[in-house]
């Protein structure tokens, strides 16, 4: 299973699936990250937390413990 944490940068990813579960997963959801969504990964800090990415036209920071719960494809 990929995530989106193992992405690098430059990447263009496709959401295939959310884990975590109740509120966190509403969260992620209603940052715009749902399945099928493409997600460009810009940049991670360099720390490598937070990640930030464009998604849906805007763009978005995760943490590394958010984005572990993004299965990717691409």
């Amino acid at each position: 299973m990929r995530t989106l944490k193992d992405a690098k940068v430059g990447d263009v990813v496709t959401v295939v699936k959310l884990h975590g579960e109740g509120a966190v997963r509403r969260r992620i959801m209603d940052m715009g990250i749902t399945k099928n969504v493409e997600v460009f990964v810009r940049k991670v800090a360099p720390l490598g937390d937070p990640i930030e990415v464009n998604v849906r036209g805007y763009e978005l920071s995760l943490r590394k413990a958010d984005a572990e719960m993004i299965e990717v494809t691409g």
